[in-house]
C-alpha cells in the first residue's frame, strides 16, 4: 500500500474543518497501522475535529422523557413496563405524558435500571397542562 501523507493543520475555520473531514474520510477504508506516525497524526486530526464540532455544532442533551422512551425501546420494553422502574402504573403514565416530574428516588431507579445518565434525567422540562 502506498504511504499516505497526512498534513495536520489547526482547525479554526469551517474551511479547515472541511479539509480535515476530507482527510479523515480517506482513512475509513484503510485505517493507519496502530502505533505508527500516521496513526498518531490521525488521532490528532480526530481530536481537533471533535473539538471543533463540540464548539461549533453542539448537540443539546435529550429531553428526559425522550431519553426514557428511547431506553425502553432499546431494551424491547413497553411504556407499561416502566411501572416496575417507577413503582406504579399511574406514576409511569404521568411521567411519560409529562404530567409529573421524576422524584430523586425515581431518577436513581431509572438511571440504574435503564442506564440513562442521571445528568439527563435531572434536566428541567415543561409539564403538559400546567
Amino acid at each position: 500500500m502506498a504511504k499516505r501523507k497526512l498534513e495536520v493543520e489547526l482547525i479554526k475555520s469551517t474551511a479547515a474543518y472541511r479539509r480535515g473531514l476530507k482527510q479523515l474520510a480517506a482513512f475509513f477504508d484503510a485505517p493507519p497501522k496502530p502505533g505508527s506516525r500516521e496513526d498518531a497524526q490521525f488521532e490528532v486530526l480526530m481530536l481537533m475535529l471533535e473539538k471543533y464540532e463540540r464548539e461549533h455544532y453542539p448537540v443539546p442533551p435529550p429531553d428526559p422523557v425522550a431519553a426514557i422512551r428511547f431506553a425502553l425501546e432499546q431494551r424491547g420494553m413497553r411504556a407499561a413496563d416502566l411501572h416496575d422502574v417507577l413503582g406504579s402504573r399511574q406514576r409511569a403514565h404521568d411521567v411519560l405524558n409529562k404530567k409529573r416530574r421524576l422524584t430523586l428516588a425515581q431518577i436513581r431507579s431509572v438511571s440504574e435500571k435503564l442506564k440513562v445518565p442521571a445528568e439527563v434525567l435531572i434536566r428541567d422540562y415543561a409539564l403538559v397542562g400546567r
